[in-house]
């Protein structure tokens, strides 16, 4: 939730404090890389320290973070603060929180209930972001009913992100209790796993590169030029795609428990881009808005099944390691293409994008599914 909402005020932000777009640009950058370096250093380095003092570590940073944007205003300390914050552009895809939560999650369940337990994370994960969305405009609010000026405002979600970061840390203080269960082990590098989850993570960035071509906001401006939605129209067609991709998370279990995760990752998402691809093409409205509810209710029944699946495909002990190196080049390949869609769209290629992406998910499940298929899972 707080990332959410944090992904949408921070450029309104650094504009209000006399940033120029430039700058903003800088330090939404520098987030994204630090997130993804302090991602990748728990990979390498996360297993000399247990995983409950990490992420508490990473909770109260979380509150050190909201605490110094809201009370700087120059472009040098904010940098320094957001390369080594929790901040960062895209509403948590990149987070040091990530790996370690999913080893442990991991850790909690085996087979069919590990994967329903991912649904429920996922699922809980995308309502709370909504929720999150929906918070981004209390600033206004206390603008017009509280007689604050917009600065303060803004300065008030900063530090009210701070104090869920320290709530943050409550939560997981009760993760101590774990190691009386047994459930907490030794966590190490990646090793004997480190050849599947290169390959992960590779066949993940094509992915993900292909959904950044059709991120919400690109895939609202595709809507409103080639359809005139209003932005009323278009908010309320987000709410419900939002809405029908959360819940599908939780059938995703039931359908891995008949034919496979593997099965489940590659054999849903095939439809949802043939989908995507006919309501490129689609001549009215209705049609392809079908279209897009259709996969919407399909697309994201691979999250828990592909979380549950890197980690059932790993060493217990290197489950770390591997959520995170699959997480990062999974962010970093979507921040890529977004650029890529905008040229297509001031060119008049106002389909392409929408095509290109459906083609190469189509083509990413098809190399996951060659390639993977052989694969072993843990039984742990």
């Amino acid at each position: 939730m707080a990332d959410s909402y944090m992904a949408v005020l921070l450029p309104a932000y650094l504009l209000a404090i006399g940033l120029g777009t430039l700058e903003v640009g800088i330090i939404a950058t520098a987030t994204m890389i630090g997130s993804a370096l302090a991602t990748l250093a728990i990979g390498a380095w996360g297993h000399r320290l247990p995983s409950r003092q990490l992420l508490r570590g990473a909770a109260l940073l979380m509150a050190a973070t909201g605490v110094c944007f809201a009370g700087s205003s120059s472009f040098w300390p904010l940098l320094l603060v957001a390369f080594v914050g929790t901040l960062n552009p895209g509403s948590g895809d990149v987070s040091v929180f990530l790996p370690l939560e999913h080893a442990r999650l991991a850790a909690a369940a085996t087979g069919q209930a590990r994967t329903a337990l991912f649904a429920r994370y996922g699922m809980l994960g995308a309502l709370f972001a909504a929720l999150g969305a929906l918070a981004a405009g209390v600033p206004d609010w206390l603008v017009s009913h509280a007689a604050a000026s917009r600065l303060v405002a803004l300065r008030a979600m900063f530090l009210l992100y701070g104090a869920l970061g320290l709530v943050v840390w409550w939560l997981y203080r009760r993760l101590a209790a774990d190691v009386a269960t047994g459930q907490s082990r030794e966590f190490a590098p990646l090793g004997s796993s480190r050849r599947v989850v290169v390959r992960l993570a590779a066949l993940f960035s094509v992915d993900a590169f292909a959904g950044g071509l059709v991120v919400n906001s690109l895939m609202s401006l595709w809507l409103l030029q080639r359809f005139g939605l209003s932005l009323s129209q278009a908010g309320a067609f987000f709410f419900w795609t939002g809405l029908l991709s959360a819940v599908s998370q939780l059938a995703a279990p039931r359908v891995a428990q008949r034919i496979g995760l593997l099965n489940t990752m590659v054999f849903t998402h095939i439809p949802s881009s043939v989908c995507l691809v006919l309501a490129a093409l689609s001549p009215s409205l209705p049609v392809a808005l079908t279209l897009l509810f259709f996969r919407s209710a399909l697309s994201q029944m691979d999250v828990p099944t592909r979380n549950a699946y890197v980690m059932a495909v790993v060493t217990p002990a290197e489950r770390p390691a591997a959520g995170s190196f699959t997480a990062v080049p999974r962010s970093l390949a979507a921040a890529v293409s977004p650029v890529l869609s905008g040229a297509l769209f001031a060119g008049g290629y106002l389909a392409l994008p929408l095509v290109v992406c459906g083609v190469l998910k189509i083509a990413y499940d098809l190399a996951l599914w060659r390639g993977m298929r052989g694969e072993r899972l843990s039984a742990e």
